[in-house]
């Protein structure tokens, strides 16, 4: 398969794989995820999504970095080609209309209630894996949950991390992207991994 079928105009936001979180960061994902950020990842540990041509997109970090500094932000959007739609989103004031819904809409509230409470015990069953606490950070998640939208990285992360349904947030702004693996890709990532999901 080429690049360019890998990375069709038809994907589906949440299609990729949330399987993958089983294992630790290998170093062929370590060498992409670098790539990406351009920068070595601090406190990654494990990939929590992959996109639809297998490369990781959303990775988990460390409560504590290595350093000692807690790190709320679990699940970390890695993908370019989400991040840049995350920051152009941003730009557009989705934040700003997200957080007035959730004053507005009660059941919109709740479930942003909801993703709030998954990403802590996410996160404390990652740190309970690891054998560390970080109570610095107890009761406080990331991206602004469960008041406001502060971060749309860290919502759309956790949303790809978790699949849809649990981030109302994170589903919104994914479906504000739309269609987001083209043949680019693969200038960053390299071509098709051989973990692509079919």
């Amino acid at each position: 398969m080429s690049d360019e079928q890998a990375c069709g105009d038809s994907v589906d936001p949440h299609v990729g794989d949330q399987s993958s979180n089983g294992g630790g960061l290998t170093p062929g994902d370590a060498d992409i995820v670098t790539r990406q950020l351009g920068r070595t990842p601090r406190g990654a540990v494990k990939v929590a999504w992959r996109c639809p041509q297998g490369h990781p997109g959303v990775v988990m970090t460390r409560p504590r970095l290595s350093d000692g500094t807690p790190f709320p932000t679990l699940y970390y959007l890695t993908c370019p080609a989400i991040v840049k739609a995350c920051s152009t989103l941003e730009a557009d004031g989705l934040m700003a209309s997200l957080t007035a819904r959730l004053t507005d809409d009660v059941q919109f509230a709740a479930a942003y209630g909801q993703a709030h409470d998954s990403y802590l015990v996410d996160r404390e069953t990652l740190a309970q894996e690891l054998g560390i606490e970080v109570p610095e950070i107890s009761g406080i998640s990331a991206g602004g949950m469960p008041s406001r939208v502060k971060c749309l990285h860290t919502v759309v992360a956790h949303s790809l991390a978790k699949g849809p349904g649990v981030n109302p947030c994170g589903d919104e702004a994914l479906e504000a992207i739309g269609v987001f693996c083209r043949s680019g890709c693969a200038q960053v990532c390299g071509p098709a991994s051989e973990r692509e999901v079919s």
